[in-house]
C-alpha cells in the first residue's frame, strides 16, 4: 500500500504521473518513483526555468509574427527542418552560435539577451500532458500508438532487433494534395537505426561490483 507521503505527493503530480506511480510493479518502484517526482517538484529553478522558457518563446513568436515570416521560410533560411526551426522557438532544441547569427540577421527584432540565454541553457525537453487536450496533438500521438506494433514489426523485419533514434532524427512537416484536390498532412520521420547489442561480458568495460 502507498504511504501518506506518497498520496500527497500524487496529489501534486499530473494526472499522468498520479496515474502511473500506483502502477509500479512493487513497493521500492512506487517509492523511487515519488522520490523523482519530489525532486522535479522541489527543484529550486525548476518552476522559475520553465516560465523563463515560456515567456522567452512568447517573445520569439511575437517577432517571427511581426516579421510575418513562416517557420518554413524561417528554416529555409537558418538550413534547418521546419520542425526543428519550430523546436527552437519553443524552447526544445539547442541554438548554435552559427544559427544564432542567421536568426539575428533574419529576425531583427529578437533580443540579444534572449540569443545568449538560448546558447547557454540546455533545454528541458519534454511536454506538459495537457498538451493532449489538444486535438490536433492528441490525433498525431493517436496515429502514433494506434500504428506503434505495426510500424515495430517494419522496422524489425527491415533493420533487424533495434529502434528508431529520437535524438540522431529528422522531422519534418507538409502538405501534399489529395486525388480528390483535398490538402493532406505528410508528417516524416527520419531517424538512425540503433540495433540492440549482445552484452558480451568481454565487452562490459564497467562490470557492477560483487561482495
Amino acid at each position: 500500500e502507498m504511504s501518506s507521503l506518497m498520496i500527497s505527493v500524487l496529489l501534486l503530480a499530473t494526472p499522468l504521473q498520479a496515474a502511473l506511480v500506483p502502477r509500479c510493479p512493487t513497493a521500492l518502484h512506487r517509492r523511487t518513483a515519488v522520490r523523482m517526482l519530489v525532486d522535479v517538484r522541489d527543484s529550486p529553478d525548476y518552476g522559475a526555468r520553465l516560465t523563463e522558457v515560456a515567456a522567452r518563446s512568447a517573445r520569439l513568436l511575437k517577432a517571427k509574427e511581426a516579421a510575418g515570416l513562416s517557420f518554413d521560410e524561417l528554416a529555409s533560411s537558418l538550413g534547418l527542418t521546419n520542425t526543428y526551426t519550430a523546436q527552437l522557438f519553443l524552447g526544445q532544441a539547442k541554438l548554435t552560435a552559427a544559427t544564432a547569427t542567421q536568426l539575428k540577421a533574419v529576425l531583427p527584432a529578437v533580443n540579444d539577451e534572449d540569443l545568449e540565454a538560448m546558447l547557454k541553457h540546455f533545454p528541458m525537453r519534454g511536454f506538459d500532458e495537457r498538451i493532449l487536450q489538444e486535438p490536433n496533438v492528441y490525433r498525431t500521438y493517436e496515429a502514433i500508438t494506434h500504428y506503434g506494433e505495426a510500424i515495430k514489426r517494419l522496422i524489425n523485419e527491415q533493420c533487424g532487433d533495434g529502434i528508431m533514434s529520437a535524438i540522431d532524427f529528422y522531422c519534418d512537416v507538409g502538405t501534399t494534395t489529395g486525388k480528390q484536390g483535398e490538402k493532406r498532412v505528410v508528417i516524416t520521420f527520419n531517424g538512425k537505426f540503433l540495433p540492440h547489442i549482445e552484452q558480451r561480458a568481454g565487452d562490459n568495460t564497467a562490470p557492477s561490483p560483487r561482495d
